[in-house]
C-alpha cells in the first residue's frame, strides 16, 4: 500500500505583525491614560481644595450624630412649642430676682401638661431641688436601655428648659424587682444605671452642659409602689431628673437618692452656684443588646 504524502503546513512569515499590532495598541493606550492625568479641571480642583480647607479650620462644624430611628422632616418655620418654651426660660433668667428652680418647675409644667394629665410624668420640688419624675415606658423599650423614637423629642424639649441655666442636674435611674440576667445587664443595677446614661448623653447632647450632668442608678431598691401587681411595677419603673439648687445639694441627693433625701439648714444656707465648666463633649451613645427580661 502507498503510504500518504505529508502534506507540508505554509510556514507564516507574518506571526510577528500581531504583537507587534498588540504593542502599538499598549502603547496608544499607555499615553492616552497618562494625558488623562496629565489634564487637570481647574475649577473642580479649586471646589475640592476649598471643602477641604474649610473642613479643617472651622472648628465649629462637627459631625451630626446618626438619628434613632425616623427623622423629623425639617421644615423653614420653627415647632410653636419649642419657641413658645425659649421665650419663656429666657424672660425668667432676664428677671434676676426669680427663683431657677420655680422657673424650671412651672416651666416644665406648661411645656408637658398632657403628660402630666395622664400620670406619665411629675414634677415636685421644695427650696432645694426639683424632680422631674418620668415612666420608663416613655423612654426605653421593655427590659432595654436604648432610647425609643419618642425619647429623642421628650428629652430634647426637657434639655431646651434645663439648657440656660447653671444649676446641677443629675438623672436617676430605677426599676421594679423583677430579676434580669442577661450579658448586658446581669443585674437591675446595671439596666437602671445604663438608662440613667443614656439620658445624660442626650441632654448633653441637646445643649445642657456636660460639666452640670451626672447618672446614678439605684436599681428595684427604692420602690415607690407595691411590686405585687403590674402597676405598682409600672410606677417603679421609672427615671427622674433632679435639677439641684447647688452642688452641695446634688451630692446630698445623690448619695440616697431623691425618695429619701430631706432638706436641712445647712443645704439651705448654701446659697446658688453653678456646676464646674464641661471640658469634653459627651460622647454619642452606643447600642446594647436587648434582654429578654421586661423591666
Amino acid at each position: 500500500m502507498a503510504r500518504r504524502r505529508r502534506h507540508e503546513e505554509h510556514e507564516n512569515h507574518e506571526r510577528w505583525l500581531v504583537s507587534y499590532a498588540d504593542f502599538i495598541t499598549l502603547l496608544f493606550a499607555f499615553f492616552v491614560v497618562m494625558y488623562s492625568i496629565s489634564s487637570i479641571n481647574e475649577g473642580k480642583y479649586k471646589i475640592l481644595s476649598e471643602s477641604l480647607v474649610g473642613v479643617f479650620n472651622q472648628p465649629d462644624r462637627s459631625i451630626k450624630p446618626v438619628p434613632v430611628g425616623e427623622e423629623k422632616p425639617r421644615t423653614t418655620e420653627p415647632d410653636r412649642s419649642m419657641v413658645e418654651e425659649s421665650e419663656r426660660t429666657q424672660s425668667s433668667i432676664d428677671d434676676p430676682g426669680a427663683d431657677p428652680l420655680q422657673e424650671i418647675a412651672q416651666s416644665v409644667r406648661d411645656a408637658f401638661g398632657d403628660l402630666i394629665n395622664t400620670e406619665q410624668l411629675n414634677v415636685r420640688g421644695n427650696e432645694l431641688w426639683v424632680e422631674i419624675e418620668m415612666n420608663s415606658s416613655l423612654l426605653f423599650p421593655s427590659g432595654d436601655a436604648v432610647p425609643n423614637d419618642a425619647a429623642f423629642g421628650l428629652i430634647q424639649r426637657v434639655a431646651r428648659i434645663l439648657a440656660p441655666y447653671d444649676n446641677p442636674v443629675h438623672v436617676e435611674g430605677f426599676t421594679d424587682n423583677q430579676p434580669i440576667t442577661t450579658s448586658q445587664f446581669p443585674s437591675n443595677w446595671e439596666l437602671s444605671t445604663a438608662r440613667a446614661a443614656s439620658i445624660v448623653r442626650m441632654l448633653a447632647m441637646d445643649g445642657v452642659a456636660a460639666g452640670r450632668l451626672a447618672a446614678v442608678g439605684y436599681g428595684e431598691f427604692q420602690p415607690v409602689a407595691d411590686n405585687t401587681t403590674a402597676e405598682g411595677r409600672a410606677r417603679n419603673r421609672r427615671v427622674v431628673l433632679v435639677i439641684s439648687r447647688n452642688l452641695d445639694v446634688r451630692r446630698s441627693v445623690s448619695g440616697v437618692g431623691s425618695a429619701k433625701s430631706r432638706p436641712d439648714a445647712a443645704l439651705q444656707r448654701a446659697g446658688t452656684h453653678s456646676a464646674p465648666a464641661a471640658s469634653a463633649q459627651a460622647p454619642t451613645a452606643g447600642a446594647v443588646n436587648s434582654p429578654s427580661s421586661a423591666q
